[in-house]
């Protein structure tokens, strides 16, 4: 099949999109507002998208609580979602008015270079310096989508996760999005050389 992308007339109850452009890693997000009120919420929308320097980056649609502690503050966490943590990654997207550590029972741990706390459970977390709030207009010139560009200043990676001066990413078995509600987790990794 093909299907016109602007105007979306794919015939399906739930846009085939986010199935294709999958599994993409999931961006769990800690920051905290202008008072110092903490967030966490995971954002479907997320990739690395430089080498050297490390810029990572995720999409919010429309203006999120998250978003707008980023732009008041210029910092924000990604933390790792893992398949442990899956069941406090899905409690922390409710739309709530409380800080979702404490809703999920997670523990903040302090960041080195940044105020936002990070996910102690997580095994990974890239502190980031906001640099760019880019608009994602629709065709009529609307705004309610952005995504967030972040200079990633530090990296924590639990020791338990590092073999051989390598960091074992399948045994941290990270969550990946796929589309509707479904989830993959890394469980296996297979190395495969470029031919230059």
């Amino acid at each position: 099949m093909f299907y016109d992308a602007v105007k979306n007339d794919h015939g399906f109850q739930y846009d085939p999109f986010k199935a294709i452009v999958a599994p993409r890693p999931i961006g769990w997000i800690s920051s905290l507002s202008a008072d110092g009120q903490a967030n966490l919420a995971p954002y479907s929308y997320f990739n690395a998208f430089s080498q050297s320097p490390h810029y990572v980056a995720f999409g919010s649609g429309p203006r999120k609580d998250s978003l707008r502690n980023i732009e008041a503050t210029g910092e924000f966490a990604f933390n790792l979602a893992t398949y442990p943590l899956r069941e406090q990654m899905n409690a922390s997207s409710a739309h709530v008015a409380v800080d979702e550590f404490e809703l999920t029972g997670l523990t903040k741990a302090p960041c080195r270079l940044i105020s936002p706390p990070r996910v102690a459970e997580s095994p990974a977390c890239l502190e980031c310096r906001l640099f760019q709030v880019v608009p994602l207009p629709d065709d009529a010139g609307h705004v309610e989508n952005f995504m967030v560009i972040g200079r990633v200043l530090g990296i924590h990676i639990d020791d338990r996760f590092i073999h051989d001066g390598r960091v074992d990413t399948a045994a941290m078995q990270p969550l990946a999005r796929l589309g509707y509600s479904e989830y993959a987790t890394v469980t296996q990794a297979w190395r495969m050389r470029r031919p230059d």
